[in-house]
């Protein structure tokens, strides 16, 4: 049977606040409360384990340092939030900085503390729970000024739940092998900044959140989404690239239908901004619906995606801004002027797309005369086509930084 290792424990009960107390090589049964502003490092191969129960390091103090630590087996009592290290409201400005945390329920719990700075861990949770048993990587509850940088997270539920917080920075993060890569729940001012998700079933979920800016962001196959809005208002949405959703297959690898990947599904969101994005190679780019308007989508590059875009709505949108629109590398129209904008607009869908979308059992009637008479009238007498997006001032290239990335991937 394992012993607490009850020197290291009273060495932190009896150590001065600021103090740097070394943790020496090998595995130390324990669980640590660290109620004092101390430095707890690591030594090359010094192992905190909690043998399977609680937590094994709980912070209660502000301004706790814990470093270089391999820290493991916490408890996987959801209801407890056992966590490899748990981070109390009280212990503001904690750091937790070039550890690796393995075999976890959650990785690092931050229950509401301010200005805590959660970078460069590797983090991994216990991958023989189901998804749903597991905790996520790193938590935020009512959180704010955190710094979540430089972390390597995988096995858990999500990422990086980050619930109630506001005004942190989520910024340089690797994600894979976990439900939502990032997952917003009622969140304010957050930045999302050069992460990179893949492997996931969503690289990153917004839910009810304003004011956030997500930039510069890599998601790559991930099974059903690259972004979720649901709900969300008021967001940034730029620089990102989203590439090879996968969509949901079945045994024999094929698309279950209704669960084609989307880039982008857009839920009753409205008054975001959507620029500047690469969204490729998908069954879906961009999914629009359930109230979702008054959204601002230019500058995007739409390439190679099964269906570039699935509007489901019934107001018209006009996707461009100041003149100029979007990139579609399937819109067939020219620019005579030589201005590098299209001389007719892009319309991406018909009113025989929204049928189909509305009713699939109706695609046995695709190569039927009365589906080709349909979308002639339309073509003709554009009066009968349903609200629809339609993208005014189409780029005719593919606009910079993406033209030399898509170029270098394809060579």
């Amino acid at each position: 049977m394992a012993h607490a290792d009850d020197g290291l424990e009273r060495a932190i009960a009896t150590a001065v606040a600021g103090a740097t107390l070394s943790v020496p090589p090998g595995i130390h049964h324990v669980h640590l409360l660290l109620d004092k502003p101390i430095t707890l490092q690591g030594q090359p191969g010094a192992v905190l384990d909690g043998d399977g129960n609680g937590d094994v390091v709980r912070i209660t103090a502000p301004g706790v340092t814990v470093r270089d630590l391999t820290i493991r087996h916490s408890g996987d009592d959801l209801t407890a939030m056992n966590a490899g290290v748990f981070v109390e409201g009280k212990a503001a400005g904690a750091t937790i900085v070039d550890n690796r945390i393995e075999n976890i329920l959650f990785g690092v719990y931050l229950d509401g503390a301010a200005g805590v700075r959660v970078i460069h861990n590797t983090i991994t949770g216990i991958a023989t729970l189901r998804v749903a048993d597991r905790g996520d990587g790193i938590h935020l509850w009512n959180d704010t000024g955190c710094t979540i940088e430089a972390n390597d997270v995988s096995a858990t539920r999500d990422g990086i739940y980050d619930y109630v917080s506001h005004d942190d920075f989520i910024v340089g993060n690797r994600i894979h092998g976990v439900q939502y890569g990032v997952h917003q729940m009622y969140a304010q001012r957050e930045t999302l900044r050069d992460n990179i998700s893949f492997d996931n079933v969503a690289g990153m979920a917004l839910m009810s959140s304003s004011h956030l800016r997500v930039d510069g962001n890599r998601i790559f196959n991930d099974s059903s989404y690259g972004i979720l809005f649901n709900y969300d208002t008021y967001n940034d949405i730029s620089g990102n690239e989203i590439r090879g959703i996968t969509g949901e297959l079945d045994a024999d690898g094929k698309v279950i239908d209704g669960a084609e990947g989307k880039a982008m599904f857009v839920y009753n969101s409205e008054f975001n901004e959507i620029h500047g994005n690469l969204i490729m190679d998908s069954p879906v780019g961009i999914h629009v619906t359930a109230g979702s308007q008054d959204n601002k989508v230019y500058g995007n590059a739409f390439l190679n995606n099964q269906i570039q875009v699935k509007y489901v709505q019934n107001v018209a949108e006009e996707w461009s801004l100041n003149g100029s629109g979007n990139y579609w590398s399937d819109y067939l129209g020219w620019d005579l002027n030589g201005d590098g904008l299209g001389d007719v607009p892009y319309r991406p869908n018909d009113g025989v797309d929204v049928l189909l979308w509305k009713y699939p059992d109706a695609r046995m009637l695709m190569s039927s005369p009365s589906i080709l008479l349909l979308r002639y009238v339309q073509r003709s007498f554009p009066v009968f086509t349903p609200p629809n997006i339609q993208d005014s001032h189409p780029l005719m290239r593919l606009p910079a930084p993406w033209s030399e990335r898509v170029d270098a991937k394809r060579h």
